[in-house]
């Protein structure tokens, strides 16, 4: 018998639908300026909302992920009015163009306060004058050493903002260091947007990336099929099914909350692996809807080499080699930390070969030498590539006058923007919601060129540089990249660079006067501990160890750099030339991460899964199963906002529910 090749109808059809070209021709995908005001209005709620839930409420942290819960909480409302003006009057219901506007814009919005930016900055860059004491020596130590033109060393100015009692922002103290921040932050959103601009093609198109976190908005905005009817994804029994899951289950802990006496359900426990090395293990249905999604080899790849990291981490303690040292400062391990930057180097290059086709396009088309092809980008090409040299520039030249050596400047940015590059191809490609790299660029620059090769002065401004390229629990990029996916399936994209541009400002703006109101008013040791007790002192405890006892480059960070890169190399060979090979690189390249520690797990659940519902359902039980674990992702973001509304209105504090952690 003829073996049959045809693609199966159901999946044949999917694709279709995956094909943002096709998509782009359809009516009602425009970019309009009502889609842009309602963006903005988004932007507003979440710059507003999450400080004061946050900090105030001390509830659901929605913005600690690069998932960006809020955003997805407020779409879902978006899609509740979407479908009282349908019933109402079809005419103002939004098109289809107009959701994935106001997406686009709430999710780059979410990556901003707390701690995105505002969150980080406002504490960084005052606990050096606020916890200095005779004890700690600072202000001898490392104050004579600091540029001071980027810090808020007002000592009235900086008492009030951490213990309150006052009704004025103190403006005139605040002003400079925030425009001179604002300065960086322009460069460094403008080179993001930029790298963005020229990588979408490649990713979304050349690639075909899955984004798994741009599917679910996609399948919700799918119109109906009859004129004015109520959007399919909203009718599907078996996305209700998955929505009432984690709703009901989350309910329970945050009525706990309220009532003791009812059941709060625990998801997670802890398994000792081996000897004095315990592993978590735990349920996240965020963690497993996405997952599903996923190329099964990725999620395989991830879980797998997460295990095999434990056992390194496991037998390099017994051989006397720590991996949890201090020595590269907070958020850096050394040996996994330099192996993990290692991986994401070969990673971003890798990326870049194997795109040259496209970057070679693109760089004939900033020349004029071929008709550009850049209509489905939010801007041209041309802007792109000016845009990412100037911005890489002023960066460098940021840094320069903070006190970090001209030569090292650049090493700084490239190293941020690797991996930036390099997380935001992970969550792209794997889905996954919240990521963290075992080493950040302070402790990669401390272990390559030593402490002595900064100086005092380049050393407090390398710390400093942990305001914004330091936990990296939630990057700007990653959402953009999402946003960016999701534009690709609208018209007159270059509308949307201006509504980018607003969602930062605004959301920036507003995000950052609340939470000096806030801090102000309460004072922000009353707000949170680790916001304004552990993350103030960070950047000036760091320097002070190092410049304390300094260490030279580090040639065992050069060998696990060396052989991060060098495994890499080999996996991506293996899995372009060997068929059947099962193991994906990117799983070896995050495997370090801390958050890997929460996410395995659940990754592993959502891969058996998938691997039982291919193997005996196929592929078409497969695309009906779907809804089902996209109903998970929004359950669980859409119960934690509902309670934190509850929260405010009744004034109770501290009801969490574990999102994604």
């Amino acid at each position: 018998m003829a073996l049959n090749r045809a693609i199966p109808s159901t999946f044949d059809h999917y694709l279709d639908k995956r094909n943002p070209k096709q998509n782009r021709l359809d009516s009602g995908n425009a970019i309009t300026l009502r889609s842009i005001t309602m963006g903005a209005l988004l932007c507003a709620v979440i710059a507003l909302g999450a400080p004061y839930t946050t900090m105030l409420l001390k509830g659901t942290p929605m913005g600690f992920s690069s998932a960006t819960p809020a955003a997805f909480f407020l779409i879902f409302a978006v899609m509740s009015v979407q479908i009282l003006l349908i019933k109402l009057k079809r005419q103002w219901a939004f098109r289809r163009g107009e959701l994935i506007t106001m997406t686009a814009m709430a999710m780059v919005s979410a990556a901003l306060p707390t701690r995105g930016v505002t969150g980080m900055i406002l504490p960084m860059i005052t606990g050096t004058t606020y916890y200095a004491t005779p004890e700690n020596k600072w202000s001898s130590l490392i104050h004579p050493h600091q540029s001071n033109w980027f810090l808020v060393d007002d000592p009235q100015a900086v008492k009030g903002f951490y213990e309150g009692g006052v009704t004025t922002i103190p403006w005139d103290a605040w002003l400079g260091p925030l425009l001179g921040w604002a300065l960086f932050y322009g460069a460094f959103y403008l080179t993001l947007i930029s790298i963005m601009v020229i990588l979408r093609h490649q990713w979304v198109e050349n690639e075909r990336l899955s984004f798994p976190m741009a599917q679910v908005p996609l399948a919700i905005f799918a119109e109906s099929e009859k004129p004015g009817g109520i959007p399919p994804f909203c009718k599907n029994r078996t996305m209700w099914l998955g929505f009432a899951i984690p709703f009901f289950l989350s309910s329970l802990g945050a009525l706990n909350h309220y009532f003791p006496q009812i059941p709060n359900p625990q998801f997670h426990t802890y398994l000792e692996l081996l000897p004095g090395t315990s592993i978590r293990m735990g349920i996240n249905f965020v963690m497993i809807g996405f997952a599903y999604f996923i190329n099964s080899s990725i999620a395989f790849s991830l879980w797998f080499f997460y295990l095999i990291s434990v056992f390194q981490k496991h037998f390099l303690g017994i051989m006397g080699y720590s991996t949890t040292s201090a020595e590269l400062g907070p958020w850096s391990e050394p040996i996994l930390g330099n192996q993990m930057m290692g991986a994401l180097i070969v990673l971003v290059c890798s990326g870049l070969w194997f795109g040259r086709a496209h970057l070679r396009q693109v760089w004939q088309s900033t020349l004029g030498r071929i008709p550009a092809t850049d209509d489905a980008e939010i801007m041209s090409y041309r802007s792109a590539v000016l845009g990412t040299c100037v911005g890489s520039i002023g960066m460098g030249l940021w840094l320069w006058q903070t006190g970090i050596p001209g030569w090292v400047a650049p090493l700084v940015v490239i190293s941020a923007l690797i991996i930036l590059i390099g997380l935001t191809r992970v969550v792209a490609e794997a889905g996954l919601p919240t990521i963290s790299p075992a080493i950040v660029p302070a402790g990669f620059i401390v272990s390559s060129i030593g402490v002595p090769a900064l100086g005092p002065t380049g050393m407090i401004a390398t710390a400093y540089t942990l305001v914004w390229v330091g936990e990296l629990l939630v990057f700007f990029m990653a959402p953009l990249a999402n946003s960016l996916r999701l534009c690709s399936e609208t018209i007159n994209t270059r509308r949307l660079c201006s509504g980018i541009g607003i969602a930062i400002v605004l959301t920036l703006v507003l995000s950052t006067w609340y939470t000096l109101d806030l801090a102000y008013h309460h004072g922000g040791v009353n707000l949170s501990g680790q916001f304004f007790i552990s993350f103030p002192t960070y950047p000036t405890q760091f320097a002070l160890e190092r410049l304390t006892h300094p260490t030279g480059p580090s040639f065992i960070g050069w060998l696990w750099t060396l052989f991060g890169a060098g495994v890499m190399t080999l996996l991506l060979i293996a899995r372009h030339r060997l068929t059947g090979w099962p193991f994906h690189p990117l799983g070896f390249a995050v495997s370090g991460g801390w958050t890997m520690g929460i996410a395995w797990s659940s990754i592993l659940v959502a891969w058996l899964i998938k691997i039982l519902v291919l193997r005996y359902g196929g592929a078409g039980t497969y695309q009906r199963s779907r809804p089902f674990f996209m109903g998970l992702i929004i359950g669980q973001f859409v119960v934690a906002g509902l309670w934190l509304i509850i929260d405010a209105f009744t004034g109770t504090m501290g009801n969490i529910i574990p999102v994604l952690y």
